[in-house]
Formats: C-alpha cells, sequence, structure tokens
C-alpha cells in the first residue's frame, strides 16, 4: 500500500532540517550561478547529482539556477537501498520536505502505468531512498506549484530503460497535445538524479567520468549505456539517464550542455577516493 504521505528520509543529514536553514542553503547555491528569468532555459531534460549538499549543492545549483522549472516534473533516481520493485512509481502520494508539500502528478503517473507495463505502483522502493528526496527542495525553491511523477529505477536492463523512455516520451506528448492552448500545462521537466564516477582516486574519475559525459551530451543513451558497462564507471544514475535521453530525443531534444563538474575532492580536500558530480542540461 501506499502511504498518503511520504515523509523526509534524509532531511537533517544529507540537507537541512530546518525550512529557513535549508532555503538559505540552496538560494546560495543557485545564485552561484543565477540567470536571469528571461534567459532562462525551458529544457526537455536534465542531469543533477543527488549527494549531500556540502559535496554537490553548488553542481546541482548551478543545474537548477538555468532553469525555467514547469509545474510538472518526473524525477528518476536509481535504487540505492535495494528495495522494492525494479521499477516503481509513487502515482498518488504526496511528498513531504522541510519547504512544504509536493503533489503528485497523478494524471501522467496514470498515463504511464497504463503504458508501460513494467512500472509498478511501490512504496518500498521509495521510502528510504535520497537520490529523489534531495532534488525536491531544489525544485520547490524555483516552483512552489510542483507537481511529480517520482520514479526509482533498479534495473540495468537497457531494452527496459529504453521502453520506460518511450513511454514516458509518449505519456508527455499526450499531455502536451491535450494542453496545446496552454503550453504550460504542458510543459514537464525530466529530471535524471545521478551522481558519476565513486570511489577512485580524483584523475580516475575524471577520465571516466568525462566518457560517461561526452555520450549525455551527444544525446546518445545506447551510448552511455555501453561506455559505462565496458568501462565500469561508477555512475549510480546511469539507468535513470538513459531514460531521460531516450524520452528526451524522441520529444525533440538537440542539443545538451554541461553547465558544472566537480568532484567530492574540490570540497573535501582529499583526492584519493573521490565521487564526481555532473549537471547537465538537455534541451
Amino acid at each position: 500500500m501506499t502511504s498518503a504521505v511520504r515523509t523526509p528520509a534524509v532531511a537533517g543529514r544529507f540537507y537541512p532540517g530546518r525550512a529557513d536553514e535549508l532555503l538559505h542553503e540552496i538560494q546560495e547555491y543557485i545564485s552561484a550561478g543565477e540567470t536571469p528569468i528571461a534567459g532562462r532555459i525551458a529544457a526537455i531534460g536534465c542531469v543533477a547529482p543527488h549527494a549531500g549538499y556540502h559535496y554537490s549543492g553548488g553542481v546541482a545549483g548551478a543545474v537548477y539556477a538555468r532553469l525555467e522549472i514547469p509545474a510538472r516534473c518526473v524525477v528518476l533516481c536509481p535504487n540505492h537501498t535495494g528495495k522494492g520493485q525494479a521499477l516503481a512509481v509513487m502515482a498518488n502520494t504526496t511528498w513531504q520536505t522541510p519547504l512544504g508539500k509536493v503533489a503528485a502528478d497523478t494524471d501522467l503517473a496514470a498515463r504511464l502505468l497504463r503504458r508501460f507495463p513494467a512500472l509498478e505502483e511501490d512504496s518500498a522502493a521509495h521510502r528510504a531512498e535520497h537520490a529523489i528526496e534531495v532534488q525536491l527542495p531544489f525544485l520547490q525553491a524555483r516552483q512552489p506549484e510542483l507537481n511529480i511523477v517520482p520514479i526509482v529505477i533498479g534495473t540495468s536492463d537497457f531494452e527496459v530503460l529504453r521502453g520506460l523512455g518511450e513511454a514516458l516520451a509518449d505519456g508527455i506528448a499526450g499531455r502536451q497535445e491535450e494542453n496545446q492552448e496552454d503550453n504550460r500545462a504542458g510543459k514537464v521537466l525530466i529530471v535524471a538524479s545521478s551522481d558519476m564516477n565513486h570511489y577512485e582516486p580524483d584523475a580516475i574519475t575524471r577520465i571516466k567520468d568525462h566518457k560517461a559525459i561526452e555520450r549525455v551530451l551527444a544525446l546518445d543513451a545506447r551510448g552511455l549505456w555501453e561506455v559505462v558497462i565496458k568501462e565500469h564507471i561508477g555512475m549510480c544514475g546511469f539507468g535513470p539517464t538513459v531514460v531521460m535521453l531516450t524520452a528526451a530525443k524522441l520529444l525533440g531534444a538537440t542539443s545538451a550542455t554541461l553547465v558544472k563538474y566537480a568532484t567530492s575532492g574540490d570540497v573535501s580536500g582529499d583526492y584519493g577516493a573521490v565521487v564526481g558530480y555532473a549537471g547537465i542540461i538537455v534541451e
């Protein structure tokens, strides 16, 4: 059964648990890369990191500073806990963060469940998973009327990932066709929540990560999947990114931009075993 409200699992650890402190921290990260409203990008998708804000908040803030955040977002993430179904959505559940509640986009979630039977309604995969939760305060800070479709991805099967991406594009396109007179109502942003390579020396991580980033910038979902597997790149959210790229290309994406890249070593000063963070916008 899906609970009515998904309460925070990592507030006070990955990010501040108090609303005032959290909003202040987010605004600091965003202001470093702030773009005038007229210059913000109505992107189709993006990649943003999901580590503790102390480490990856600067990269995430650089992405969200440049984006026009629509009222509806699909947020895809990997399954770090190993719990729940391979493809798990919470179609009707409200999410709570210190900044308030985020409603579910029940219509788009229902469309996806009809189009792609491998996607299942499941709360177990979401209950302790941090990788969607840490994105929400950034999205809330830029879009107070936020609605989401949260999907945890626990498979690396390329055909399944591609199928979900195709179903997602179909569902979003159907929504857009029904809202041709109201472009804002049909607009959806697809967020792939992902860190990059894990726990190798900084120099190695940067080489590996840029091989993966190169494929993302080329909008090459299959190429990303292949290079991550072949080169043993510890990009935890490569599955969500494959889904996002597949959907984005079908929705007309023609380019991608690396907004910012960093590693945990840039913050900690420890370059012996780092995690990489990339912020990418797809439009």
